[in-house]
């Protein structure tokens, strides 16, 4: 059931702001994104407006727990669609796509980087770190508002492990391995695993409740 009345009080993870934004057009779409996003129990991720193919304004989104169905994207997309309308972020004509992150998903939020500690990152810096703006390596968690990386192609004399602060970022995103690939399906199926003892629960109260009302009549 999708949740219409979570709020950022109620729902404190929903207020994690992202420390990765966009620029331009696309940072104007976002504005317009978010508090539409979070009343329904979704965070932005990101947005992208690209001219290829037409003009196409790709809008990714996910629950907390980095989840987003293709339920999801169609509710977003029809509680969307009017807003833009009416407050026409983009000049020209338009196709609006609604998405989950994906696999090798953006990283925006402190959270992300502690979430999929253990996988294989690559970031690009706006600020440059020790003459660079590209790293990529092993997410090592975080430390305040940086990420830390482990460094697989530093130098002699170098820190193999750099703090990347996550607001100094121009982007950064999981790297497709075998090992991310396998950790999304075990949450997948555990996912899955879940759901039907839910439904299951669900089945089995039917018969009770149905039985308590023949004896109250």
């Amino acid at each position: 059931m999708i949740d219409t009345i979570a709020t950022q009080e109620t729902r404190p993870d929903l207020a994690e702001p992202r420390l990765i934004g966009e620029q331009g057009v696309a940072a104007r779409v976002a504005a317009l994104a978010a508090p539409v996003l979070s009343p329904l129990g979704y965070r932005l991720v990101r947005v992208r407006v690209s001219a290829t193919s037409g003009c196409t304004v790709q809008i990714m989104a996910e629950r907390p727990d980095g989840t987003m169905s293709i339920e999801d994207c169609e509710i977003a997309s029809r509680a969307l669609s009017p807003v833009f309308d009416a407050e026409d972020p983009i000049e020209s004509e338009y196709r609006l796509e609604v998405s989950s992150p994906g696999i090798d998903r953006p990283l925006v939020r402190v959270s992300d980087f502690a979430r999929h500690a253990g996988h294989e990152a690559k970031v690009e810096m706006a600020v440059p770190l020790d003459g660079r703006k590209r790293f990529r390596g092993i997410l090592a968690g975080v430390e305040g508002e940086a990420a830390k990386l482990r460094r697989r192609d530093a130098a002699e004399g170098e820190a193999a492990e750099v703090a990347l602060p996550i607001a100094d970022m121009v982007e950064a995103r999981l790297v497709l391995t075998d090992a991310l690939v396998a950790e999304s399906l075990r949450r997948g199926k555990e996912r899955a695993a879940r759901h039907q003892i839910h439904e299951a629960d669900n089945d089995n109260r039917m018969p009770q409740k149905a039985a308590k009302g023949h004896e109250g009549d």
